[in-house]
């Protein structure tokens, strides 16, 4: 099997957003690391190689210094990385992006499984994913938090979503993409994988390597737009702790209050 993982290099998850007075947008100096979400589809990819064997390519579209996402990703057991990155990709949306990962893939040749997570910590939009599928035509299992079976050689797999109702159980042909929810514990990097990352010569795509147009990428293409950008005004949050002689009383008490706010 040949398994694809679309990652993103991501602020911490605990950095704060900033916007200053000029619109400009800052993370601060907070690390950058590997999107969470993704590093679940990373390790569901190489247990799929452990059990059907093959490999797992990992690609990310970014500036150079995200190939430091790429080489974990290698030192974790991914056996190829390629990093996308041209100045004119600067400005794409998330529709543009998945058409610039969907070159990439279509580059790659033949591919049984792309697998990313649902959703990147910074973006928080989710929209990748199914773009990426149309793109390339493919069916989309969003949400998976298990994989129950694959039929490498009938092309199936079985996968269960994990839906606000409760969870999905679909059967759907590979190729596939999918975007993985809380899976399996993601590894650590090993010391050998940690020496193949840094020995690792990561080959960069550009537009033209990938057959598209200037045109075709970036903020021309793209859709969405923010003529400007500024931090909602901060709210002064005050709690108020009720306490009474039971819970009846508590209770009386906090159903008075929401009455006297008019939240009731």
């Amino acid at each position: 099997m040949h398994i694809v993982v679309p990652i993103k290099q991501t602020p911490d998850t605990t950095a704060t957003l900033t916007v200053d007075a000029s619109g400009r947008i800052s993370w601060g100096d907070a690390p950058l690391i590997v999107n969470p979400w993704d590093e679940f589809a990373i390790e569901e990819s190489l247990r799929l190689k452990e059990k059907f064997g093959g490999k797992v390519t990992v690609i990310t579209m970014g500036p150079e210094s995200a190939k430091e996402a790429l080489k974990q990703a290698v030192a974790m057991g991914c056996d190829e990385a390629i990093l996308l990155h041209d100045p004119a990709f600067e400005g794409s949306d998330t529709v543009v992006t998945a058409t610039i990962l969907a070159a990439a893939i279509r580059k790659l040749g033949a591919v049984d499984l792309v697998f990313m997570g649902k959703e990147s910590v910074d973006g928080n939009s989710a929209q990748v994913p199914p773009a990426l599928a149309r793109r390339l035509g493919w069916p989309l299992l969003a949400y998976v938090g298990k994989i129950r079976e694959i039929d490498p050689a009938g092309r199936t797999i079985v996968v269960e979503r994990i839906l606000e109702e409760g969870r999905q159980v679909v059967r759907a042909p590979l190729p596939a993409v999918l975007s993985a929810m809380q899976m399996n514990e993601p590894r650590y990097p090993s010391f050998m994988g940690i020496r193949k990352a840094a020995r690792m010569q990561i080959p960069v795509w550009t537009a033209a390597d990938l057959g598209l147009t200037p045109e075709q990428v970036g903020a021309a293409a793209s859709a969405a737009r923010w003529p400007s950008v500024f931090a909602p005004p901060k709210q002064e949050i005050q709690c108020e702790f009720i306490q009474g002689e039971s819970p009846e009383e508590i209770a009386r008490i906090l159903v008075d209050r929401l009455l006297a706010e008019k939240v009731l």
